[in-house]
């Protein structure tokens, strides 16, 4: 019995050694990758793209499998993950540059309806997530894509105390995915000829980690990629078409949507390379966080701001079953991956159903920071910690709305998720559609004319809601066209079509060379 009780003795401080208790301040590393698709990982069930780092990360947290963007566009989706509130509500609800009202004629879509305006900079009265924790002594670091306003709303205008590559533009315009970058709020080095803009991000926030490793801090890492244009070195296109041949390319590469063509395979080598490249910047950070034993103490939350490209820009994924792609109004458009690692609580290899959305990611972090919440600001927002414990949180209708029409074949329409319903409200002529997203995933049968009980309360909850937040609607075009329109609409079924099988097959021949403007990519390293 002296024995037993000598070897407990011995064995019960290395039981207490062995527990992770959770960190006083613990930092928080936030990743959002730009226009990643739903099932654009491997951990998602890719078995095209390779993201061993992510998806060894993603292992060791919380998994949302019916994690949301707050829109089916970035900036709307931006403004949601640093405020908590929905797009209607704080009042992006397009991406910041995109027209309306009567310019919108000058883009030639030719579209019954004019979009609604919006506001085109991130509100400067909320209290931004990064402002909240800068209250409590955070430093807090931004790197990559803003595209929250111009001058005087830059990432340091919103409580950002250090700023590296967040401007006005939505993609990587001024210097492409590889040095020199000509980044106005970004200095190119001379050692970092060749080096991939995921991986500049990447040293970036890992300078800044090192700089304040001995402090609490926020390092917002939002990658550029893998927006349009996308572009990848050499060295990859190539692994990825051999990729792509070795599993059998498919002769018909594309289908019609309602406006636009869309992809129907994930067989793009370039921008699978794209993709590779940001598992490649993740793993860096992550290692800076391991040498420098900050790992157990900081949280990180990984998510993307919209769906994946399927029509539009590069047309670069498909998100099957899922139905549509960034823009659109279907899941492919607003399910995106989105997963927690915490360190002191054990969430290796767990899933969670419960619908979540960007929103909920502001009230999350400072409830696991042991800071109050502020549900006056992050008023759309729920703590999702309840779920990392595993418990559950109260069931609640989600919303979105987008009076606008998307580049990439999306229609003006507002969304409520309420359980398994899920109701589109459709604004050009005031139609809805119903889908059961338990049986029906991938959005195919319309059920309202079989439920219209449900479609009666949802639409009601839907315009109540509406209102309560003042939100702005399309208006009809009175110099619309019919005859104008279905010319546009036969161009996307016929030369668009063609151009875009045209396009893929040349990118999957082992001849093929990009551009001479793809800025440098065939001499850089991988």
């Amino acid at each position: 019995m002296r024995s037993l009780k000598l070897l407990f003795a011995f064995l019960l401080p290395l039981f207490f050694l062995s527990c992770q208790l959770k960190p006083e301040s613990p930092n928080v590393l936030f990743i959002v990758v730009d226009d990643l698709g739903y099932n654009d990982l491997g951990f998602m069930g890719s078995k095209f793209y390779e993201t061993p780092n992510i998806d060894k990360l993603a292992k060791s947290g919380m998994i949302f499998t019916n994690a949301y963007s707050t829109c089916q566009v970035c900036s709307p989706s931006r403004a949601s993950l640093l405020t908590g509130k929905f797009p209607a509500r704080h009042g992006i609800t397009d991406y910041i540059g995109a027209r309306s009202g009567e310019s919108w004629r000058k883009a030639k879509r030719y579209t019954k309806l004019l979009p609604a305006n919006y506001l085109h900079h991130l509100p400067f009265k909320p209290i931004t997530l990064a402002e909240a924790l800068q209250e409590q002594g955070y430093e807090t670091f931004f790197a990559g894509k803003w595209h929250l306003g111009g001058e005087g709303s830059f990432p340091e205008n919103h409580g950002f105390k250090v700023n590296r590559g967040g401007y006005s533009a939505g993609g990587p315009y001024s210097g492409g995915y590889f040095s020199p970058f000509n980044n106005p709020k970004m200095e190119d080095y001379p050692d970092e000829k060749g080096i991939s803009l995921s991986m500049k991000l990447a040293n970036e926030t890992s300078k800044f980690i090192e700089t304040y490793k001995d402090e609490k801090f926020l390092a917002y890492l939002a990658f550029y990629a893998v927006h349009a244009p996308i572009q990848t070195s050499s060295g990859k296109w190539e692994k990825y078409r051999a990729k792509a041949d070795s599993m059998g390319i498919q002769e018909k590469g594309f289908e019609m949507e309602r406006i636009l063509p869309y992809r129907l395979h994930q067989d793009n080598p370039v921008y699978a390379g794209l993709i590779e490249q940001v598992d490649e910047a993740v793993g860096h950070v992550l290692n800076t966080l391991k040498k420098l034993n900050l790992d157990r103490k900081t949280i990180i939350i990984f998510t993307s701001d919209n769906g994946g490209v399927v029509s539009g820009d590069n047309y670069s994924t498909n998100l099957l079953p899922l139905r549509g792609g960034k823009g659109y109004q279907w899941e492919g458009g607003i399910r995106v991956p989105a997963f927690i690692c915490v360190p002191w609580i054990n969430l290796k290899d767990k899933k969670n159903n419960t619908p979540v959305t960007g929103a909920d990611f502001y009230p999350t972090i400072l409830d696991l920071a042991g800071m109050e919440l502020k549900p006056e600001e992050h008023t759309d927002g729920v703590s999702l910690l309840p779920l990392l414990e595993g418990g559950t949180i109260k069931e609640r209708p989600l919303y979105w709305h987008y009076p606008h029409y998307g580049n990439q074949g999306g229609e003006p329409s507002s969304i409520i998720r309420e359980g398994k319903w899920k109701l589109i409200h459709y604004w050009e002529d005031g139609r809805n559609e119903l889908y059961d997203l338990d049986a029906d995933i991938g959005e195919r049968h319309d059920l309202s004319e079989q439920k219209p009980e449900i479609v009666q309360k949802m639409d009601k909850k839907l315009e109540d809601w509406l209102q309560s937040v003042n939100a702005e609607y399309a208006e009809p075009d009175p110099l619309f066209s019919e005859d104008s329109l279905q010319i546009k609409l036969d161009y996307y079924k016929t030369k668009l079509l063609q151009r875009k099988e045209k396009e893929r097959k040349k990118m999957l021949d082992p001849n093929w060379k990009p551009n001479k403007d793809w800025w440098g990519s065939q001499i850089t390293r991988d």
